[in-house]
């Protein structure tokens, strides 16, 4: 498997926010976002390829963590994925997974899944990157992938916003998987890569999360320790 980086920190995001976790990076992605604030595992993938063995050995030099964050790009489209989420949680960790949810879990151990649906706001220049464009929009959003997430598994939902429509375009997008999704599960974080533009935008997005009942996301590990890697 190619790992972009492990390391351990404070989850920044979701229902686990400020919870000591390793992160294990995959590098490669299905998808070319915009705003992608991860370039080296999607973009650019870079890293070093490991076995899963390697992998569980370096979950284990953290012996405080109990909670594993299984990211990317796309964590599910990584070789042997399947079998380090089996032996991590073999060992006893709480397992999260982050999914853009275009990939159906088949399975997959997981005890949170944290479901990251991308909006219309997340597709690339269409001068610039014509083909990636054309890919990124036909997968970027599968509801029946989705639906089986939902079935199978404990889900949050994150969603990246940057305008006031984007919560109107994600409404219209969960009353479509026909699913009772309680709004406390639906994250929103505001689009953004330093502190001044995540406070720009918090608090018109504050005000919409308490209007329709969402739950506000800030992303911690930006006001801890800013955009870098290994946060």
């Amino acid at each position: 498997m190619l790992v972009a980086e492990i390391f351990y920190s404070i989850q920044g995001e979701g229902e686990l926010a400020g919870v000591p976790s390793v992160f294990v990076r995959a590098s490669g992605c299905n998808l070319r976002c915009a705003w992608c604030d991860t370039p080296y595992a999607s973009w650019e993938p870079e890293g070093k390829v490991m076995t899963v063995a390697a992998i569980v050995a370096a979950v284990g030099d953290h012996a405080a963590a109990r909670h594993v964050v299984l990211t990317g790009g796309e964590p599910m489209i990584a070789k042997d994925m399947r079998e380090l989420a089996a032996a991590l949680k073999a060992k006893g960790y709480h397992l999260t997974i982050e999914t853009a949810a275009t990939v159906a879990p088949a399975g997959i151990a997981c005890d949170l899944a944290s479901l990251s649906p991308k909006l219309l706001n997340s597709a690339p220049d269409a001068t610039r990157h014509a083909t990636w464009r054309k890919k990124h929009e036909a997968l970027r959003w599968q509801p029946a992938v989705i639906r089986a997430w939902l079935d199978a598994y404990a889900c949050q939902f994150k969603f990246v916003v940057a305008a006031p429509a984007d919560v109107d375009e994600l409404e219209g997008m969960l009353a479509l998987l026909q699913r009772e999704v309680p709004p406390h599960k639906v994250l929103l974080m505001p689009e953004g890569i330093t502190p001044e533009v995540l406070r720009s935008r918090t608090g018109w997005l504050g005000e919409l999360c308490k209007a329709r009942g969402y739950r506000y996301a800030p992303r911690l590990q930006i006001e801890l320790y800013g955009n870098k890697r290994g946060t």
